[in-house]
């Protein structure tokens, strides 16, 4: 045996998303960070080995410009390019690279910490250090560091540790908590085993092993949805071990969900009720993706109605937007449902003092050992919501490192330094605004070569949409709206009636308060431009949501391109899956107005007057992602490959010597890391492709560099000098597809 130690300023215990997350996050602000992973591969539930799709705010298109940003962001965007497919290997493969892109980071893979070494009485704690088994390697390594971060999930670093935490269901006086049972108990969400079939192209028998379950004896054929070309995901509901101890059961739950999961496929194969024959398994899971287990007890704990309310701390750090996801403690054998969904209206907020244990003082916990109530755990769970958590969690420790601080202390003394650092780094935050008094764009002022000021989607497509039910189109409004015109086809002549709500909070996308309503009297024909007298001012740039009430006499016309900033809806307010698998309360907001994959075909619209919605100043404002409105410039429809530029002036020279960018990479579009949906490009179409960076000296415009083939939302270009300037410009030679130029950010700094 090997004995060694290893000394870095950051440890990370977990490979999955969180961690990944975390050291990434701290390893760019400059820390050396050790990554133990107990697995021959990064990615956690979601890596080849179990093959969960990566769940996220979107919550499948649910929420509206959800998706997260920062590393989890960059991570659907490069799969989306790499991996279409949705290749449960070529997944792995952009995860792993992404941690090797990275040289502050040591991977050490198969390496099973199960020895800490702490100090201290139960109240005040501090880790020395963690020892792993590296297994095949026979290496025994000892990692020693400031800061520590559990993100193995079952939380075994923290409980070695000392650590305070929960199992199980809190009772629901403790939080207040509506979906809370009346007594605590050690009740938690089960486990999973997931398979993949295809089509051979030939007949293929099947021999059930002796230990398959016979499900038709059981209540599986009745209460769950079996279907032969399904596989993956669609089968999260073979759950079980609620009722037991996921960790030390865990044997037991594999062989139940394996004595299942062989029953189905037999059922499936040889029940003679499915157009099965040519079907075989072509994987299946051996490794339980496990739900939950301990939860760490932080300076604050999440709760329901924390979640619901969307409450704004003043530490936060992360947003979610998962519905609170809880399922029947007996699983797959449930008489219930197999899920119950609450929703909220919006993305809601993570703070970081969830993010850091409330008795030892150096380890922080990121995933889904956070500091929550299992009510609130029912979202926090999701993989993409736990890797933003991660990255919060990784700056946390990063910047404890660097200071030589406790987590409490940081978010203390040094919460904003906190907040302006993820947002720099354009981690997963929303409504907060840039107060970085080092960025020299701040000061400038801002021009463009053109700016879209009309408010229109005029260019019809071939699909129309009839009025069986409500919809709606979500526009920004800034300074007011004058009017509205909608492109529609009439059988008869009718009276069509449209309102205009606020969606409330600035990070909403559903009708909160009615704010005006019109209608207009409409002759029989087709393609017609109708006018509705719809008028509103308010106090400060947002969005309006305007319905269109049924009429089925009525058709509207989709058009073939999006506009950046403008939404649709459809109220149909039905299930899309079968009730007896999930439970979705249909009069919450978000369930009713459902986008319904057409996000890129806009109803065809305009908006007499002017808009300042896309102006250049929104690209220095402070904002990075959607709030009220688009903010991000946005140049004139010009064609892909059409160069337009942004421009920055100051008063007098400034020394530049970095400048960092943010392009639109469309929040908007849900993406998803394995399957479940195809989008049908592989890199956002609003994503500038080729720019240049470009100063002013005596001589004209100087080139300062030029980027081709970009498929990325943040750049950072580090200048190959300090130049003086009074002005600079971003210039857009080109587009993934879009017919404008837009930019989210520019950022200025010197040495």
């Amino acid at each position: 045996m090997r004995n060694e130690t290893i000394q870095t300023d950051i440890t990370v215990v977990g490979g999955g998303l969180a961690g990944v997350c975390a050291a990434i996050a701290a390893a760019r602000l400059g820390q050396t960070v050790a990554l133990v992973q107990n697995r021959p591969v990064l990615g956690g539930n979601s890596s080849s080995e179990v093959r969960v799709w990566v769940c996220g705010a979107t919550a499948h298109g649910t929420h509206r410009y959800a998706r997260e940003t920062g590393i989890m962001g960059e991570l659907f965007v490069e799969n989306q390019y790499r991996n279409p497919d949705g290749n449960p290997y070529l997944w792995d493969l952009v995860v792993l690279e992404a941690v090797k892109a990275e040289p502050n980071i040591r991977l050490f893979l198969n390496t099973d910490v199960h020895e800490v070494e702490a100090d201290g009485d139960e109240h005040d704690r501090t880790i020395r250090s963690v020892t792993g088994w590296m297994m095949a390697s026979e290496r025994r390594i000892r990692f020693e560091s400031a800061v520590y971060l559990d993100c193995t999930g079952d939380g075994l670093v923290g409980f070695l540790a000392g650590a305070k935490y929960r199992i199980g269901r809190e009772a629901r006086h403790e939080f207040n908590e509506d979906w809370a049972p009346e007594v605590a108990d050690d009740i938690t969400l089960g486990s999973t085993i997931l398979f993949y079939t295809k089509d051979a192209g030939r007949p293929v028998k099947y021999v059930p092993p002796s230990f398959a379950k016979n499900i038709t004896e059981t209540t599986i054929p009745i209460r769950r949805v079996i279907r032969s070309g399904d596989s993956g995901c669609h089968y999260w509901w073979i759950e079980w071990g609620g009722e037991l101890d996921t960790v030390h059961d865990n044997e037991r739950i594999r062989d139940e969900l394996w004595s299942v999961i062989y029953g189905i496929w037999d059922y499936i194969k040889n029940s003679g009720k499915f157009d099965a024959a040519n079907m075989t398994l072509e994987w299946v899971g051996s490794v339980p993706g496990k739900r939950e287990y301990r939860r760490f007890v932080g300076d604050y704990v999440l709760n329901q109605n924390d979640i619901i309310a969307q409450r704004e701390f003043e530490d936060g750090v992360a947003f979610g937007g998962w519905s609170i996801d809880l399922h029947p403690p007996q699983g797959m054998y449930s008489t219930e449902s197999g899920s119950k969904h609450l929703h909220i209206d919006g993305v809601y907020h993570v703070p970081f003092r969830s993010l850091y244990s409330v008795n030892v003082r150096n380890m922080l916990m990121a995933g889904r050992d956070i500091s929550a109530s299992h009510v609130a755990f029912g979202t926090t769970r999701v993989m993409a919501t736990c890797a933003v958590i991660g990255e919060a969690a990784g700056t946390g420790a990063a910047l404890c490192a660097a200071k030589g601080v406790t987590p409490r202390e940081l978010h203390a003394s040094h919460r904003g330094e906190l907040l302006q650092t993820l947002l720099r780094q354009d981690a997963s935050i929303v409504g907060l605004r840039n107060a970085d008094g080092l960025d020299l764009a701040r000061q400038a002022r801002s021009s463009a070569s053109g700016t879209l000021a009309r408010l229109a989607v005029e260019n019809a497509g071939d699909e129309r949409h009839r009025l069986a039910n409500d919809v709606a189109l979500l526009l920004p409004v800034e300074p007011r709206l004058d009017g509205l015109e909608l492109l529609l086809d009439a059988d008869a002549a009718t009276t069509v009636e449209i309102e205009l709500w606020d969606t409330g909070r600035k990070e909403n996308y559903v009708p909160h308060t009615r704010r005006a309503s019109a209608s207009a009297d409409v002759r029989p024909g087709e393609k017609q431009w109708v006018r509705f007298e719809l008028s509103w001012t308010p106090d400060e740039p947002q969005n309006a949501f305007v319905i269109v009430r049924a009429n089925e006499a009525v058709q509207l016309h989709h058009s073939s391109e999006p506009l950046s900033g403008v939404l649709i809806f459809f109220g149909e307010g039905k299930p899309h899956v079968s009730a007896q698998l999930e439970d979705h309360r249909q009069d919450q907001p978000v369930v009713r107005w459902r986008m319904a994959r057409k996000t890129r075909k806009p109803f065809c619209f305009r908006a007499p007057g002017e808009t300042s919605a896309y102006s250049p100043v929104k690209a220095v404002s402070g904002y990075r992602r959607p709030y009220g409105g688009p903010q991000q410039w946005m140049s004139e429809r010009v064609g892909a490959d059409s160069e337009q530029w942004l421009q920055l002036d100051w008063d007098a020279g400034v020394s530049l010597k970095r400048v960092e960018l943010t392009f639109n990479d469309d929040v908007n579009e849900d993406l998803i890391n394995l399957h479940h949906h195809h989008t049908p490009f592989e890199t956002i179409p609003e994503l500038v492709r080729d720019y240049r960076i470009e100063a002013w000296d005596e001589n004209g415009w100087r080139t300062l560099l030029r980027e081709t083939d970009n498929r990325k939302r943040k750049r950072v270009h580090l200048l190959a000098e300090t130049i003086r300037t009074e002005r600079l410009r971003i210039v857009v030679e080109a587009t993934n597809g879009s017919g404008y130029a837009e930019i989210v950010e520019v950022r200025a700094y010197g040495e």
